[in-house]
């Protein structure tokens, strides 16, 4: 008669080292889901039956050097500024106007456009011509 006892083998798997794992890859997943760009979802945009046109363009105001002013090339005077930029941009929803002022001007004719964008309510940008790097 075996009296003897046998030895059971442990089943036990050490999971201890498993929680840093998990703990990496929650963190990796996380950081790479905020740098997903959200507008890559592609949707179908309901149609609008609006009445109104958006803007396609913005209005070009320009000064050269000799003073003229000029509305999407049209030559104009100070005085027809105001009353022909607001014709442009009535029933816009939000008018949109780019400042071209030649860098020999006076301020002062910059602010008088300003101001009058600012009565009109239009977003006024102004263009700039970037900088040449120097090659020194």
């Amino acid at each position: 008669m075996d009296l003897s006892r046998r030895r059971k083998v442990s089943s036990h798997v050490e999971t201890s080292s498993m929680n840093d794992i998990m703990f990496f890859l929650m963190l990796f997943f996380l950081i790479v889901s905020t740098m997903v760009n959200p507008n890559v979802i592609k949707l179908m945009l309901p149609n609008a039956r609006s009445g109104k046109q958006a803007m396609k363009q913005p209005i070009t105001v320009s000064v050269d050097a000799a003073g003229k002013y000029f509305i999407d090339r049209q030559n104009i005077t100070p005085d027809q500024l105001e009353p022909e930029l607001a014709r442009r941009v009535q029933g816009l929803e939000s008018p949109t106007a780019v400042l071209r002022v030649d860098a020999s001007l006076n301020v002062q004719k910059l602010v008088d456009i300003l101001e009058v964008g600012n009565r009109l309510k239009i977003k006024m940008v102004m263009a700039t011509q970037a900088q040449q790097a120097s090659g020194k």
